[in-house]
């Protein structure tokens, strides 16, 4: 869990450092955003062959390496003195989560009974969650009082905790030993279902979301204090909503996925429908926040049930899958803001969501109902 939480502080650090750190580099705020996009665009791209790479590593050893690297690009961040060097360290940094997503899940589910993987997954989804209400946050008003290097040196230590802890205390083992190495239910048509829908859902939401500050300012017409105050307000909603969800998934894990699905699409909807609204804008950019964390926590619980092979490799896909929807939605976005304004941007993100939702309800009316069950892997295959 913390180190989900350095991991997601370290992505998302640069959104409240912007400023401070174009202006220490000398560098346009345009080029800073890059380092989001660029980090956002590696981890699509690696994620899978990275998986694939080290997929006969013993996975204590991975996530030691993926924490050193954590640790290493963080203090290179810190200390560079180009915007191109600390572009480089990023790009380290997501080389690491890239991989780290695709692991900590089937490590973490994988020392627990089956029957609370969900709950496992929550716990790790609410941590990853807590950096944008508490550790984005609180690396902004660090940087404004100390500089922009010293909240990622505060990554870096929270990285070498993690380091140690999980050097230290977790078991070494072969990667396709245990329960969580496979899926449950391995179910290609479900595999492919569910990251299609989720891919839709991050397409929708980042179109909208990338713009959310303006369009608080511009169309519910909120001055500059009060959309700071939403946001977190927005950060809180995504966390309660993970912690909800998380109680359901054992109980409930393919409802949850379309019921967080219709929110998000709900929650967008009317934004782009009755944002104009101060009250209206509050209470569906809640239901788009409470709704956010759950889909990728949905996606990421249903990967180890359907997977129709290692359950790592699943998860590096739906990663992939994920962050390439992240992308995509901000560029589509950006071509919604010019041709239609910002207001667009949210309508558009909600049909994707729409779309997302069909995808779901589809697989559930086509014949065999995403039951095309795939033979488990034999109990020797996995244990050796």
């Amino acid at each position: 869990m913390l180190a989900a939480f350095a991991f997601n502080t370290a992505e998302n650090l640069p959104i409240g450092l912007l400023e401070l750190i174009a202006d220490g580099l000398h560098v346009s705020l345009p080029s800073v955003g890059y380092l989001v996009t660029g980090y956002g665009i590696t981890v699509a791209v690696a994620s899978l062959p990275l998986a694939h790479f080290t997929r006969t590593m013993p996975r204590r050893y991975v996530l030691t390496a993926l924490l050193t690297a954590l640790v290493v690009s963080s203090l290179a961040a810190a200390t560079a003195e180009s915007y191109w060097l600390l572009l480089a360290a990023r790009l380290l940094t997501a080389l690491a989560q890239a991989l780290f997503w695709a692991v900590m899940g089937p490590v973490a589910v994988g020392l627990f009974r089956p029957a609370i993987r969900g709950r496992v997954v929550g716990a790790l989804s609410v941590a990853g969650s807590a950096a944008l209400v508490l550790g984005v946050p609180a690396g902004t008003w660090l940087g404004r009082q100390s500089g922009w290097p010293v909240p990622i040196v505060g990554v870096a230590a929270l990285g070498f905790v993690s380091l140690v802890t999980i050097a230290v205390l977790l078991p070494t083992s072969r990667p396709e030993e245990g329960h969580a190495a496979y899926g449950t239910r391995p179910e290609a048509r479900r595999f492919g279902t569910v990251l299609a829908a989720g891919t839709l859902s991050a397409t929708g939401a980042f179109a909208g979301y990338t713009y959310i500050v303006k369009f608080l300012g511009d169309v519910s017409g909120f001055s500059g204090s009060t959309v700071n105050a939403l946001l977190v307000a927005f950060g809180v909603a995504c966390l309660a909503g993970v912690t909800v969800t998380g109680a359901l998934l054992d109980r409930f894990p393919q409802s949850v996925l379309a019921s967080a699905l219709a929110v998000q699409a709900v929650g967008m909807l009317g934004l782009y429908a009755a944002g104009g609204d101060p009250v209206a804008a509050v209470v569906f950019l809640a239901l788009m926040g409470g709704a956010l964390g759950p889909v990728f926590m949905a996606t990421q619980n249903e990967m180890l049930h359907c997977a129709p092979g290692r359950t790592d490799m699943a998860l590096a896909a739906n990663s992939g899958a994920y962050n390439a929807g992240i992308a995509s939605g901000a560029a589509l976005g950006g071509l919604v803001l010019s041709h239609s304004g910002v207001r667009g941007t949210f309508l558009m993100g909600g049909l994707l969501t729409v779309a997302g939702c069909a995808v779901l309800l589809g697989e559930r009316l086509l014949p065999g109902g995403g039951r095309s069950v795939m033979p488990r892997p034999r109990e020797d295959a996995r244990h050796g």
